[in-house]
């Protein structure tokens, strides 16, 4: 049945397209923490950071270098540039990062200058005010959410909890998900059957959206949720095969051949939840808190829309992040002092304050829980809703072998054929985990 599922990639080439290489992990390490400081002609030092325009604007730019009395210059964030920049001597001083997914690859590969001795004396990051989510950001070499901290998310939501429109729900005369006991994945896909409308062969509201924020995250955060683990205790192989993760992959393959939302054979054309979400061509988004940032300026949506609890698969409730956000310091950074004072005013001064308001993402500062908007309606029930799920947070480890977008490349060339040509979970799971396992065999030979 194997072969029936594609044409495996070149797994080198997926290494290299989606992780840090030798040569970028050679350069770093050659190079010296010590370099004299790169000053404009004003004396200034220059902090070159890697960050999106939509965090870091010209306007914020500016602010911030009045603030912090420096030079800073933006790139965009492109892993390939990272390498190369690595490896020439040329580090960047702070790096925009998906706390939750690379924390143990850039600590494996000795890129991340870690930052406990920094947090200790900061006025404005506490020890005591620090969300755990942050935990997502330490690793002491075998467990994520142990050891040193290596950075910090900017905001963040517990990414497995969901958004639905209760317009649709009302349309389609489906009672609404409870706001306090999480649906089973199950009944999660019942809804979305419910909800799909279709005008002949077009799909004009779809019921469920089930991406959340990548389909290899997604699919461990299942097999957590029924009690198992996609990785193995020390991070190193992946095993789809276990009852756990056939449960994951089976409800997946429903999920996409009911084509009541996107997936691989049936993509979203936008890119991603919001424009059909806004739109009222899609019911229910599997996306946290944070999507409440955009639903809020919208009046007549927000009246509409709850976040409820992360669906269960029969294991310990459980309601983990998937992305937390932030920033890391490379230990190549040639201004570690520099840099560690823009993260700390962006992570702890005005900025967080800011973001909080807006309501994009949970802050990091518990501190800072009451600056979040409760304006509305809407936004008191996502509040109440997210604080019930406090309890249920936990750190699911990733590995520090291989990125994330190299398994997610694998899933992406495997599950189509899968999808359409109704292949079983388990000659699936055994396509998965012998090209996922020979990325993560390349990768520890990367960090021996």
């Amino acid at each position: 049945m194997r072969e029936s599922l594609g044409t495996p990639l070149s797994r080198r080439g997926l290494m290299r397209g989606t992780a840090l290489g030798a040569a970028g992990v050679a350069g770093a390490g050659a190079l010296s923490a010590c370099a004299p400081s790169a000053g404009g002609d004003s004396g200034k030092t220059t902090l070159t950071i890697m960050a999106p325009e939509n965090e870091f604007s010209p306007e914020f730019l500016k602010s911030a270098e009045e603030q912090l009395d420096v030079t800073i210059k933006r790139v965009e964030v492109d892993a390939t540039k990272l390498t190369a920049m690595l490896a020439s001597g040329t580090a960047p001083d702070l790096v925009r990062g998906l706390g939750a997914v690379e924390t143990p690859y850039i600590v494996a590969r000795d890129l991340a200058l870690p930052l406990d001795d920094y947090f200790a004396s900061s006025e404005l990051l506490k020890e005591d005010d620090i969300d755990p989510v942050n935990d997502v950001w330490r690793y002491d070499g075998s467990v994520q959410g142990q050891g040193p901290r290596y950075g910090m998310a900017k905001d963040y939501s517990q990414d497995a909890m969901f958004w639905y429109n209760t317009a649709l729900f009302d349309a389609a005369g489906v009672a609404y998900p409870s706001e306090t006991e999480p649906v089973t994945y199950d009944q999660w896909l019942d809804m979305g059957r419910e909800l799909t409308q279709k005008d002949g062969d077009t799909t004009t509201v779809y019921g469920l959206s089930a991406g959340g924020l990548g389909l290899f995250i997604s699919l461990a955060n299942m097999t957590a949720s029924a009690g198992g683990s996609l990785l193995s205790e020390d991070l190193g192989a992946v095993d789809f095969s276990s009852p756990e993760g056939q449960k994951a992959l089976t409800w997946f393959l429903e999920y996409a051949r009911a084509k009541v939302g996107f997936s691989p054979v049936e993509p979203n054309p936008d890119g991603w939840d919001w424009p059909p979400y806004q739109t009222g061509r899609l019911a229910q988004s599997w996306s946290g808190y944070w999507f409440g940032g955009a639903i809020g300026a919208e009046a007549e949506l927000a009246a509409t829309s709850r976040l409820a609890p992360a669906p269960t698969m029969g294991g310990d409730r459980l309601s983990p992040c998937f992305g937390a956000t932030g920033y890391w310091i490379p230990k190549a950074s040639k201004q570690q002092d520099e840099a560690w004072q823009l993260f700390e005013w962006f992570m702890g001064g005005d900025p967080a304050k800011e973001r909080a308001a807006g309501g994009w993402g949970l802050p990091s500062l518990l501190s800072l829980r009451a600056d979040l908007p409760t304006g509305t309606p809407a936004q008191e029930q996502a509040l109440a809703a997210v604080e019930a799920e406090a309890d249920y947070f936990k750190v699911l480890s990733f590995s520090p072998y291989v990125k994330v977008e190299a398994l997610d490349a694998v899933l992406n060339q495997y599950l189509p054929d899968a999808i359409n040509e109704n292949a079983s979970a388990g000659s699936l799971a055994d396509t998965l985990n012998a090209d996922m396992n020979a990325l993560l065999d390349e990768g520890k030979e990367l960090v021996k």
